[in-house]
């Protein structure tokens, strides 16, 4: 094929872009969102600003790949979630810290008012939301054998496989991320009025 033909010129075009989002994920993580700037993104690149301005035009729109690509490695159909599969999402995460860190730097950052990524994560929270209640009704029914519904018991899920990551971020010698998440897993399946015989 030419130099010129248009589709060289996209795949090199799309290579470009999935360079800068791996660029801005190592430069979000190191400084967070505001501290992160487009000017360091381009020079870890190798472009000028006006030249990573051409492939995202504003850093809104470079926050919202890199969100998006970080989706892209943990998609999986919600109609095949399995609580064993949460498990390996959670001992896949502890092998990525970069990502993770990255991840809970814009959550953090996102509670705060007029931030580009809180609409992202609050919706991206709802489907989680809803995702993990659909695994709990697969796996238990419609009450866990602790008494709560499907719907009661995924926000608490939830809140322990981000909180999980918090700690495992600060203190990665003290925190046995996927151990622990596997303990609050034995937490749901126990009859409460038998702790010894998980149901």
């Amino acid at each position: 094929m030419p130099y010129g033909d248009p589709m060289n010129a996209r795949v090199r075009s799309e290579e470009r872009r999935a360079e800068i989002v791996r660029a801005a994920l190592e430069v979000i993580a190191e400084r967070g969102y505001r501290g992160a700037s487009l000017a360091a993104v381009a020079e870890r690149v190798g472009l000028t600003q006006q030249g990573l301005l051409h492939h995202f035009p504003t850093k809104e729109a470079l926050l919202v790949a890199v969100l998006k690509e970080r989706d892209q490695w943990d998609a999986v159909p919600d109609t095949q979630w399995r609580i064993d599969l949460l498990t390996s999402l959670v001992e896949y995460n502890a092998m990525r810290p970069g990502i993770i860190q990255t991840f809970s730097a814009l959550l953090g950052e996102s509670v705060t008012d007029g931030h580009p990524a809180r609409a992202y994560f609050t919706e991206r929270y709802a489907q989680v939301r809803a995702s993990m209640a659909a695994v709990l009704r697969a796996e238990y029914g419609d009450r866990l054998p602790n008494g709560l519904t499907p719907e009661r018991t995924a926000p608490l899920l939830v809140a322990v496989m981000d909180g999980l990551q918090y700690q495992w971020l600060l203190d990665p010698e003290s925190v046995d991320m996927p151990g622990a998440f596997r303990d609050f897993l034995r937490l749901l399946g126990e009859n409460p009025e038998n702790p010894e015989n998980p149901a």
